[in-house]
């Protein structure tokens, strides 16, 4: 009777939505609805999606290591197009680059929920997906920066989700804040009982053992370890000694070949390296948090007997430095440390231990679920599925690039957080090509050069450039399949052997 009661809701919401959409108009920035798929027989899927997590040594976290590294398949190159968390989370869920669904930064006017929300984007995205398919749907943690913003209350729940467990204040000092809980605001404390990462992982647990018969998709968003990095009482001791990594690329002594921005940066004080230090160390301590709601989401599917049907998939909205190239702490640059995230994934098919060397990108993972649940993607989609690769295919085409695209933001307060001009680039197997606002260019050859500390522009010939250009002017200029045809063009290769998988827990 309850399960009769819960489709019989859904066919209500259903009809519900159809009807706004009805009164509302789609236009082709928003695109539509994706037509109904049978719900029986299809597996579960979750994504855990944290804030800034650079692809670093999850070997640190002990169940995301053993259950999802190991127990799971790892992508080892997967990139965001845009390393801001807005436009990169409204890539993840409209399976578009930056340029298609113009969110372009994190604020109002130009970025934001704001801008997602009077885009309409909200009508058309993996929520209303996985909904019109027959899925029960959660989103609980980080939505988009600034909801609700100005433009509705704080009880406000975009369409597409069945639970709605999302803050609306002090989001990232994970104590005290607000939580919009299925359209009723409540008020959490200071007690390590109301520590956000906790709560979402009771929530989360709760949701996926519910005792119906209809799959779920579950988007759960950690704030861990974003900045404050604030961490769980329990966790307070952990990691006493640990210092940021020393790379090659850290502090980097020589920046004299590269753009005027990076030029400008001033080598570390003693100040500054205790700062780094201190706040990588409060970064895996938050992270601890984040590794306990992996192990009690995955116990919870264990005892509910659901876990041998769903598709766990764990990635990081954006990247972060962490002393590399002069940025003490950030993003938005086309480095690695702003560009590659972790993507681990388990379930049905999905081999233990593995490896998947292949490009891939933020944009490919709205695809991907809407592959595993029989969805028929609106045209607008600008991403790939990557479930061949998960069961071990090697498609006669894939994409050989990566888009990279950054804008500066109108705002200049929120300008101040980042040095970097507005850019284009293009991130390979080999290399790594950007071209800034200011006119200034990056190359770099990853197999010389994998940290990326000598840009060889100046001494690269001006057809290489000129091929660079014109592959880079096809994807930005893209839009739905002809993205995928941008992103499968062979890209310019200089002299040098194949750029070899990074080993794990580099």
């Amino acid at each position: 009777m309850l399960n009769a009661a819960r489709k019989l809701l859904s066919l209500i919401s259903l009809l519900a939505l159809a009807l706004v959409l009805a009164a509302a108009g789609t236009t082709p920035a928003v695109g539509t609805v994706p037509a109904v798929a049978q719900a029986s027989g299809r597996p579960n899927i979750v994504l855990i999606l944290v804030d800034d997590l650079e692809a670093g040594d999850l070997r640190r976290f002990p169940n995301i290591s053993a259950l999802l590294g190991q127990g799971g398949t790892r992508f080892d190159r997967f990139f965001v197009t845009n390393s801001w968390c807005c436009p990169s989370r409204a890539s993840i869920m409209r399976s578009q680059y930056v340029h298609s669904h113009g969110v372009l930064t994190n604020t109002a006017p130009e970025g934001g929920f704001t801008k997602y929300h009077l885009s309409g984007l909200e009508r058309s995205n993996i929520g209303t997906w996985m909904k019109s398919a027959g899925y029960r749907t959660g989103l609980m943690g980080k939505y988009l920066n600034h909801y609700p913003g100005g433009a509705t209350d704080a009880a406000y729940v975009p369409p597409g989700w069945d639970e709605w467990d999302v803050p609306v204040r002090r989001l990232y000092e994970e104590y005290g804040y607000t939580l919009n809980e299925n359209g009723t605001p409540r008020a959490y404390g200071f007690t390590p009982q109301d520590y956000l990462t906790d709560v979402l992982s009771a929530k989360a647990a709760s949701f996926v053992s519910l005792p119906d018969d209809d799959p779920f998709f579950l988007y759960l968003a950690p704030v861990a370890p974003h900045n404050p990095a604030n961490h769980a009482a329990r966790h307070a001791a952990a990691f006493p000694t640990e210092v940021a990594p020393r790379l090659p690329s850290y502090n980097q002594p020589d920046v004299s070949a590269e753009p005027l921005w990076l030029r400008s940066l001033p080598q570390f004080g003693a100040g500054t390296v205790r700062r780094i230090d201190r706040q990588y160390r409060n970064r895996l301590r938050a992270m601890l948090g984040v590794d306990d709601m992996v192990g009690t989401l995955v116990e919870s599917l264990r005892v509910s007997g659901k876990l041998d049907e769903t598709y766990i998939f764990f990635a990081s909205d954006n990247g972060f430095h962490l002393g590399q190239h002069r940025i003490a702490l950030g993003k938005t640059t086309p480095f690695d440390e702003s560009i590659r995230v972790p993507l681990l994934v388990r379930g049905p098919g999905v081999r233990p231990g593995g490896v998947v060397g292949d490009l891939a990108a933020n944009v490919d993972l709205a695809p991907t679920f809407a592959d595993l649940a029989g969805i028929t993607l609106p045209d607008f989609a600008e991403g790939r599925s990557l479930l061949p690769l998960l069961r071990g295919e090697r498609p006669s085409s894939w994409r050989r690039n990566v888009l990279l695209e950054f804008n500066r933001p109108i705002n200049p307060n929120s300008a101040r957080q980042t040095p970097v001009p507005a850019y284009q680039g293009m991130r390979t197997a080999r290399h790594t090509f950007v071209r800034y606002s200011t006119g200034e260019y990056q190359l770099y050859d990853l197999v010389a050069d994998p940290h990326q500390l000598r840009n060889i522009i100046a001494e690269t010939p001006l057809p290489v450039i000129a091929e660079f250009n014109r592959q880079l002017d096809a994807l930005v200029s893209c839009s739905g399949a002809t993205c995928r045809r941008a992103d499968a063009a062979e890209p310019p290769v200089l002299p040098a052997g194949p750029m070899p998988l990074t080993p794990w827990g580099q």
